[in-house]
């Protein structure tokens, strides 16, 4: 098809299911703080004025559950009760529980039947990488994670003042032979107070926010449908229950190339839903910046408790320099697919979590999956 049209939404720090994934990998960070070989998967539950905190957690440290929350929720603006739920006043439940103790001795070396650490469960994992941005991402998901990011910036440096914390981006791009030529339309939903007039939330959310993140992409034919209901005044928790894990797609690649089905925030490496997910798109990555295709996708497959990827699949679309099965023989050279050797190539028992749990996973310099020091050793293989 020699043009299309592909959307990709992203949600502000403030969405319900966001302010979900925050607290659960602000726990996350938490254990592995003082506690690297802790057990961690924590899901979180919001609604009016309430915060749910389950899951499963063995450590030898202390986590503050209530002040982690609160913390969260004042850091991203939930500062008001007028917003439906305030760091200060909501009710904070603590339903955690220790890890099953049959999934910890398949985790661990020493008490696993094959002597090696094994994956903490079943699942595939997906990973991807284009040629599209500089990032190596699809350029729809880039450009509603800057939306999404820019809408937070311009409420919390004072430049729209009446903005509140929830919010979403949409973008959708128009492709001509697989290049992305141009923005079709802009879709975002900002929060905002009562007493602000429509069109004035429209024309700075333009100037202010879809100018400075899409400029190059735009033209006289764009569309702008803002606040199209009329009015965002009631949001967040109160206008909307959010859970961790329901943000799988805006977490990845907008729905460029597929996904495994498996959420990240709140879980320890040791499950592969995660840290699978980033040595796959480890590996896509350095596939393209190596030159060896436009795009690639890479699927790792894990069973429990065993310490090799049961299957790797690998796809270049057609655009490979090589055939897929070279490249794919070159990747199981190079890169330590095992769940203790995908842990200490990312060093993956620090608290980093928190940081990925809003504007993507991927396609941000200042996580170690994102590195492309393999690049030239693949190149030197194929």
């Amino acid at each position: 098809m020699s043009k299309y049209f592909f959307t990709s939404e992203s949600v502000t720090e403030g969405h319900p299911d966001k302010l979900c994934d925050q607290i659960s990998d602000a726990v996350l960070d938490a254990v592995l703080k003082d506690d690297p070989d802790g057990a961690c998967c924590c899901e979180v539950y919001t609604t009016t004025g309430l915060v749910v905190v389950g899951g499963e957690i063995t450590t030898t440290t202390y986590v503050d559950i209530q002040k982690i929350v609160r913390d969260t929720l004042k850091e991203i603006g939930y500062t008001n009760a007028d917003y439906g739920i305030d760091y200060k006043s909501c009710s904070v439940l603590n339903a955690i529980h220790e890890q099953s103790g049959d999934i910890a001795q398949g985790e661990k070396a020493e008490t696993s039947q094959h002597k090696a650490q094994g994956a903490g469960d079943q699942g595939i994992m997906m990973g991807y990488a284009c040629t599209e941005t500089p990032e190596f991402m699809p350029l729809p998901i880039m450009l509603a994670h800057k939306l999404a990011r820019r809408l937070a910036e311009v409420r919390k440096n004072g430049t729209l003042k009446y903005l509140r914390p929830d919010g979403k981006s949409q973008v959708t791009v128009q492709y001509e032979h697989g290049k992305p030529i141009g923005v079709e339309a802009v879709v975002i939903a900002a929060q905002h107070d009562p007493d602000v007039e429509y069109q004035k939330l429209r024309a700075d959310i333009i100037g202010h926010v879809i100018k400075p993140v899409c400029g190059d992409y735009l033209n006289g034919k764009t569309r702008y449908l803002i606040n199209e209901t009329g009015k965002f005044v009631i949001g967040g928790p109160q206008g909307d229950t959010g859970m961790t894990g329901r943000k799988i797609i805006v977490d990845t690649y907008g729905g460029m190339g597929r996904h495994g089905g498996g959420a990240f925030s709140g879980k320890v490496p040791n499950k592969q839903d995660r840290s699978g997910a980033y040595m796959a798109r480890y590996i896509a990555k350095n596939v393209v910046a190596a030159g060896l295709a436009d795009r690639c996708e890479v699927q790792l497959a894990y069973a429990i408790g065993y310490p090799q990827p049961v299957s790797v699949h690998v796809t270049t679309f057609g655009t490979g320099k090589a055939d897929d099965e070279t490249i794919e023989a070159a990747i199981r050279k190079v890169f330590d697919m095992t769940p203790a050797g995908i842990i200490k190539t990312f060093d993956l028992k620090r608290p980093i979590y928190k940081a990925t749990a809003a504007y993507g996973h991927f396609g941000r310099e200042e996580f170690p999956w994102e590195k492309t020091d393999k690049a030239d050793e693949l190149r030197s293989i194929i």
